[in-house]
């Protein structure tokens, strides 16, 4: 079936949710979801070889008639939002109910359906008017689906963050458009590779598209939007929407020339990124603002890949570049997929406990194994962990970072930090969340609302299970995605097309599959011996205490208390304590928290700054003519003292 036909289910899909989400919540559901497939099937179409579709209308918007086009890298991502604004609107109809939420349910599928129809838009706009358009509905609608729950002071504090940091994306971008549209003569967008002279606008789109992307040091709105959101709002935030920052990026890249030291700047950029997301993410006792950061580390390896790319095509290396490329590409599907599950994960535990602390939680694989097994799957896909989907993209980068590092040039010198740091990664996220489950799940319960938890219902598992699925596919045949790949690599440099898959990546199924089916054996023998033995219950070595109590287990803080102390110099964990006092002590504590390092000690002393200057500028805004005129001659008077020093 044709493209242009499928794509008109997606949208018919979307406009019958948007139109019935705020009194026919099964209509909507259906609605949504058909659509969503929809969107998927047109998807796949392109990625599996039915060509780019283009479609033009004499339709006017904005005063520009109406361009969509979709090739194939603007089809993986339709791709990721189809998938994702499905299983979240499953998901969202258990966990949000109009009987809990009567009011902010019905909005919340209102603008869920805004959201995802304008992330289509984006991806679909082939002019750069409609582009903004669809850019700014989809800001505004995510801003309204964060603040769902307005009642709660600290989420309208993220909301108004997340707005203003987007408007500075969107003054970014309008002008990054505009001098484009002044330049050529046109909104409309397209390939102009030979025109040198937009190479400078890079910066600005690096600027725009980084801050919704999440890059560090870009990211202040990121960690508190994305733990004030309900989960499945999160979730689409995490894997979607950050996404569309990475889309412009790729987007842009491929038709317009960029300056030579681009590739070098988004390189360092990542590895920043990366390395820094995930020491956040360890100073985090939040379960949402762990996951959060966590969103800016995979941000920085998807942005590793692209960086080296962009490396090779300015050095003419397509050997490892277009392994770097792939790799970030998958990264981005891959990271779309565990992250929204860790998300999904997350919003069960704080549904059945009414909690984020993980200091508070503890015990929940008894009451929950379905969520447990679930959130450990994509706590070792996040970790690049085989058999699963993360270690196969991240695999990818490395072999491009291996390729630049043996190609005996200058980009030895950046490949090799950059390999080492993604290594480092790779370990302090293993750590990461050997913490995060091992507090949240394992051990015994550290309140009264944990001990009472209880398993999420059939729709959030089966959203949860989906996605699940996805990653396992993924990391057991990667052989069957890299045609797909191949084609939005294509899409993305021309020249880099016709090459096969790399030989590892059929060798990594096949261990994968082996080390799956072991791993299953494993579990099988493990679960019998358990069944067949009786267990016989023996006191613990309890270094003198006679009765343990939940209060003697490793905190969120305590877990990782030696790592954040490597990284204070950035991350200043702030300390709170009570020392105990005399023979006998009526109590004492500690705790640790880390702050937002860029936010606290830079941004906010810049607005501050800023303010205090409006301020008293403002005072000179008094309706007097006389001082305007006084004014208007002093500024004479100073630019006639430069232009005097200027001749001289």
């Amino acid at each position: 079936m044709p493209v242009g036909p499928i794509l008109l289910v997606a949208a018919l899909g979307m406009l019958l949710g948007l139109v019935t989400g705020r009194f026919a919540p099964r209509v909507w559901l259906a609605s949504t979801v058909v659509g969503a497939a929809a969107g998927l099937a047109a998807s796949a179409a392109v990625l599996c070889g039915a060509g780019d579709w283009d479609w033009r209308s004499g339709a006017i918007v904005g005063g520009e008639p109406l361009h969509l086009h979709l090739d194939g890298i603007g089809a993986l991502f339709l791709a990721l939002v189809s998938v994702l604004g499905g299983a979240g609107a499953v998901y969202a109809r258990e966990y949000w109910p109009d009987r809990a939420h009567p009011r902010s349910a019905r909005a919340g599928r209102l603008w869920w359906s805004v959201l995802v129809a304008s992330l289509g838009f984006v991806l679909l706009s082939a002019n750069g008017l409609h582009f903004l358009i669809a850019w700014e509905l989809f800001t505004l609608s995510a801003y309204f689906l964060i603040t769902l729950d307005r009642a709660n002071e600290a989420v309208r504090a993220a909301g108004w963050l997340y707005l203003a940091a987007s408007h500075v994306a969107v003054l970014c971008l309008f002008a990054f458009f505009a001098l484009m549209a002044a330049r050529t003569g046109s909104w409309e967008l397209g390939p102009l590779r030979e025109r040198a002279d937009l190479a400078p606008l890079f910066w600005l789109a690096l600027v725009g598209f980084g801050l919704k992307a999440g890059l560090f040091p870009l990211h202040v709105w990121l960690p508190s939007a994305h733990a004030s959101a309900p989960s499945q709002v999160s979730a689409l935030l995490s894997g979607v929407t950050i996404k569309l920052g990475i889309y412009g990026l790729v987007r842009f890249s491929s038709w317009l020339p960029v300056p030579a030291s681009a590739g070098w700047v988004v390189a360092a950029l990542g590895t920043a990124s990366a390395v820094l997301g995930v020491a956040f993410a360890l100073g985090q006792h939040d379960l949402k603002r762990l996951l959060a950061y966590h969103s800016v580390e995979n941000i920085g390896i998807i942005l590793i890949g692209l960086g080296f790319a962009l490396v090779a095509v300015r050095s003419g290396n397509p050997a490892w570049g277009r392994l770097a490329l792939a790799g970030g590409l998958l990264h981005v599907w891959n990271h779309g997929l565990f992250k929204a599950l860790l998300f999904l994960g997350a919003g069960s535990v704080l549904h059945a406990t009414g909690t984020r602390e993980m200091s508070r939680l503890g015990g929940l694989w008894r009451a929950m194994p379905w969520t447990t097994a679930l959130f450990a799957l994509g706590a070792f896909a996040i970790c690049g962990l085989p058999p699963l989907n993360g270690f196969v993209s991240e695999w990818l980068v490395y072999s491009g970072l291996l390729g630049a590092a043996s190609s005996h040039s200058a980009s030895f010198w950046g490949a090799i930090p950059a390999a080492i740091l993604l290594g480092m990664t790779g370990a302090l996220a293993l750590a990461c969340f050997v913490k995060v489950c091992g507090v949240v799940f394992l051990g015994a319960p550290r309140s009264e609302s944990s001990a009472r938890a209880h398993e999420c219902g059939p729709l959030m598992r089966g959203a949860m299970l989906v996605l699940a699925a996805a990653c396992v596919t993924i990391g057991l045949a990667p052989s069957l995605f890299w045609p797909m790949l191949e084609r939005v690599v294509g899409a993305w440099q021309p020249a880099w097309s016709g090459a096969g898959p790399p030989t590892s990546l059929a060798v990594i199924g096949r261990v994968h599959v082996l080390l799956a089916l072991l791993a299953a054996a494993a579990a099988w023998w493990l679960a019998r011996r358990v069944r067949a033995r009786t267990p016989r219950r023996v006191p613990t070595w309890d270094c003198a205490y006679a009765a343990p109590t939940a209060r003697m287990q490793y905190t969120a803080g305590s877990f990782a208390a030696t790592l954040v102390e490597g990284f204070a110099w950035i991350l200043r964990p702030v300390r709170h304590a009570t020392p105990p006092i005399g023979a006998f002590p009526s109590a004492s504590s500690f705790e640790t928290h880390t702050p937002e390092t860029v936010l606290e000690h830079i941004a906010v002393p810049i607005g501050n700054f800023v303010m205090r200057v409006a301020i008293v500028a403002r005072r000179l805004q008094h309706g007097r003519v006389q001082a305007y005129v006084l004014y208007l001659l002093v500024g004479l008077a100073a630019l006639t003292g430069v232009v005097l020093l200027g001749a001289n």
